[in-house]
């Protein structure tokens, strides 16, 4: 069993200078409700509950009808996708349900993920690297510690070798974050911090982190590691949950943006993908990574906005996972459902 000495050891050495977030932040649905972020216990939940505030300071959590992610992400199974195109940057996003995974083959044959959706899609993730014919990583990055990025991180870690791991410099008091601290820890590995101007070592691809380019406190999603890949004329934008202060940030701290394919951020909800961000990466694609939800994911004002910017959008709630293929000059996407 896990110690508190142990636990309180992994948060303080995760990355020196990180502060912790002690509140209970988290903005509400449609509905008024939300999931709990930090601090569960104290208020008699879960990590990553669901539920209501009560005007008298009491919570209330929903019927299983009403429960966000209440129909089909127990039951998620990894699709069927074709393996990688040899001498060419294939990009999956996969279908992890509500939840962000991203694999990534570059044309030197180097292989990278970025996030690995909750808890439970851990073993959906490794079964599609294990589709893809993956035996190593060299590079995992945790976009940022929210349960439906991290939470299969630890799996993976479980599964393969890991060369090197990046995050932001943020921490969490969650069991699903501690859990992969403890996984990294337990590789032998130190996290390397994710943050704006930081390059990964990779060939034949130019790949930096533009993102975060300020500390953000306890706003865990405005932390997100934002990557920029390019190859050839071909670029990329993963953005994690971004919200529309590191947009923002990003932009007036003129980082490359501008790309082809942009992962929107934070699920397709309006707190991201703002119109200056859209203005500044100008993508051809976008995909937007979601599954069954009561948030509004993704929202119509989004989907209109990506619409009105002649932006084809895929959706892995839809689509299933969503493979793109780049020649350095042009991007195909495999048939999708």
């Amino acid at each position: 069993m896990r110690t508190a000495r142990t636990t309180l050891l992994l948060l303080s050495t995760f990355l020196l200078s990180t502060n912790i977030a002690m509140a209970h932040p988290g903005a509400t649905d449609a509905k008024g409700g939300h999931t709990c972020r930090t601090n569960c216990a104290k208020w008699g939940l879960e990590d990553g509950e669901y539920h209501y505030h009560n005007g008298n300071g009491s919570t209330q959590t929903p019927t299983p009808t009403e429960s966000p992610n209440s129909s089909g992400d127990a039951k998620l199974k990894a699709d069927k996708i074709k393996p990688p195109a040899k001498g060419k940057l294939s990009v999956y996003f996969l279908n992890v349900g509500q939840g962000d995974a991203t694999y990534i083959k570059t044309p030197a044959g180097d292989d990278i993920l970025i996030d690995a959706g909750k808890n439970e899609a851990g073993d959906v993730v490794v079964d599609y690297l294990k589709q893809l014919g993956v035996d190593d990583l060299e590079i995992m990055i945790s976009t940022h510690p929210d349960a439906d990025h991290v939470g299969g991180l630890d799996t993976v870690l479980t599964h393969f070798k890991v060369e090197s791991v990046y995050a932001p410099k943020v921490s969490h008091t969650t069991d699903t974050f501690k859990d992969f601290l403890l996984a990294v820890k337990k590789e032998g590995l130190t996290i390397k911090e994710a943050k704006a101007g930081v390059t990964l070592p990779l060939k034949g691809v130019k790949a930096s982190f533009v993102g975060p380019v300020k500390a953000y406190g306890d706003d865990l999603n405005e932390w997100s590691a934002v990557l920029h890949l390019a190859y050839g004329t071909n670029a990329f934008l993963f953005t994690g949950d971004a919200e529309k202060k590191s947009e923002a940030d990003m932009i007036a701290a003129k980082k490359t943006l501008k790309a082809d394919v942009l992962k929107t951020g934070h699920h397709g909800s309006v707190s991201s993908t703002s119109p200056a961000l859209l203005k500044a990466v100008s993508p051809k694609y976008a995909v937007i990574s979601v599954g069954d939800n009561s948030y509004g994911h993704p929202a119509a004002t989004i989907l209109n906005r990506l619409k009105s910017a002649n932006v084809t959008t895929y959706r892995t709630d839809l689509n299933g996972t969503v493979t793109a293929i780049s020649d350095g000059k042009k991007i195909s996407f495999l048939k999708v459902k």
